[in-house]
């Protein structure tokens, strides 16, 4: 029995474990759960949410959750709501914080701005509801006085007056023209007064590309593709004419659209036309339905969506992806040479020994295939002689892994930082920055040094 006070100490400690598993720690948790609710403006989960009513002096702003769209404004009218609005109103609600109770049942709420708040929120969570007064702003600025009606508390919280004061039914309405998602996009269709341009996105492995397909066939130019779609998805409205005399006035100057935008996914047909009935008067609006709405927009989206097809294009004037290049020739006034492309490595077709630079090859062939026009100086390739295309000051053909000629590219004369160039890609002549010309290495400066020839075995 010599164990007895061991055995002792150990029942001692499993029933004082147990109490403070079974007793102290719940309650523990359980004043930390009521400290962190006290400290919560809304005690409601975010998720739970149905409904909100925003009131002011001037408006009253009613809006339901839907399965669907989200959230819908459903009074004053019936229509789709700002979603990121909506949310950054419930998300300051969620997330604000009661600094310290300032009033419990107070008698007088002047000194608060609560006597006539500015602001009054409910948020529905099912057939429960909160409503909250929105007050002056407390010591700080970046505070205010809040009235809790569930408990009659006049709070001073965390609460930004931006996020509740001054907004407007024009706040909360849906302002994007357009429901983008770029990945979603399968084609776009901009139609002119005279011309239209049709792009479509083709099913290329292992990375889909943009093309043209009207009114012509080819590469299109993917960095201004995806501007265009950022520039649908940044369409909104500055301000909304409903249906009504107002509306039926201003349709009656908007006749030809500068441009009618019509986006295609799998989901359906979206459509906006844009109109500028009058361009000295700085005014611009567009239409997405004939029944629906017109929007007033900032006119600079009419610069931005009208282009001519020249900016669609790809304006890689060579006409070849680096990485299809098999052979590439290249011609100066003072030598010409041949690099070939064999098994992932450069050789000179003279010199096929010779060990090459492969890093500096690389770069150069990449710099020719991708060299873009800047600007169009006409459409047609003639004459040549002004331009210095006569007899080119360089001269690029490029052939492909089929073994068929696939790419052209000659730079004529060049001043002041630009080159006239003529390519396969794009018919016409065109100014490209001259930093290429400058860049041509002589084949003495293609081999290797000694150091380079060098494997890292040795």
């Amino acid at each position: 029995m010599r164990y007895w006070p061991t055995i002792l100490m150990a029942l001692v400690l499993a029933g004082l474990g147990l109490y403070l598993y079974t007793v102290e720690l719940p309650q523990h948790e359980s004043q930390e759960r009521q400290d962190s609710a006290e400290k919560k403006v809304l005690l409601f989960d975010q998720q739970a949410l149905t409904g909100l009513i925003v009131k002011t002096d001037q408006q009253e702003l009613v809006f339901a959750r839907t399965p669907e769209k989200g959230w819908v404004l459903t009074a004053p009218l019936h229509t789709d709501a700002d979603q990121r609005e909506v949310q950054n109103l419930i998300r300051a609600l969620v997330t604000g914080a009661v600094a310290r109770v300032v009033e419990n049942q107070p008698a007088n709420l002047t000194p608060f701005g609560l006597d006539n708040p500015m602001t009054t929120v409910t948020v529905l969570a099912g057939a429960a509801r909160e409503i909250f007064s929105i007050g002056d702003s407390g010591p700080l600025s970046s505070t205010l006085y809040v009235l809790r009606a569930s408990d009659h508390l006049v709070l001073l919280t965390n609460l930004a007056p931006k996020d509740f004061l001054n907004k407007t039914l024009m706040t909360f309405r849906r302002k994007d023209l357009l429901r983008v998602a770029q990945s979603e996009v399968e084609r776009i269709r901009l139609t002119y007064p005279t011309t239209e341009i049709v792009l479509y996105q083709s099913a290329e492995k292992p990375k889909s590309k943009w093309k043209i397909r009207y009114p012509l066939e080819g590469e299109a130019d993917q960095t201004e593709v995806r501007t265009l779609l950022f520039r649908l998805e940044d369409l909104k409205a500055m301000a909304i004419i409903d249906p009504g005399h107002e509306r039926d006035t201003l349709a009656k100057k908007l006749t030809v659209p500068k441009v009618k935008v019509t986006i295609h996914t799998s989901d359906g047909d979206q459509t906006v036309k844009l109109y500028q009935p009058d361009e000295t008067s700085g005014e611009a609006f567009a239409e997405t339905s004939p029944a629906g709405p017109l929007y007033r927009i900032n006119p600079t989206a009419i610069r931005d969506l009208t282009k001519k097809l020249f900016a669609f294009q790809d304006k890689r004037l060579l006409g070849i992806d680096y990485t299809d290049i098999a052979m590439l020739s290249v011609t100066t006034p003072i030598e010409h040479y041949v690099l070939i492309n064999q098994q992932n490595e450069w050789v000179l077709e003279d010199q096929p020994t010779k060990t090459l630079n492969q890093q500096a090859v690389d770069l150069f062939v990449s710099r020719v295939a991708n060299v873009p026009a800047e600007e169009r100086v006409i459409t047609q390739a003639h004459p040549l002689a002004p331009y210095g295309l006569v007899a080119p000051a360089a001269e690029f053909i490029a052939t492909g892994k089929d073994g068929k000629i696939a790419g052209k590219l000659s730079i004529g004369s060049h001043a002041n930082g630009l080159a006239y160039a003529m390519g396969q890609r794009i018919p016409g002549i065109f100014q490209i920055r001259a930093d290429l010309f400058t860049q041509i290495p002589a084949k003495k400066d293609l081999l290797a040094t000694s150091s380079e020839k060098t494997s890292p075995s040795h």
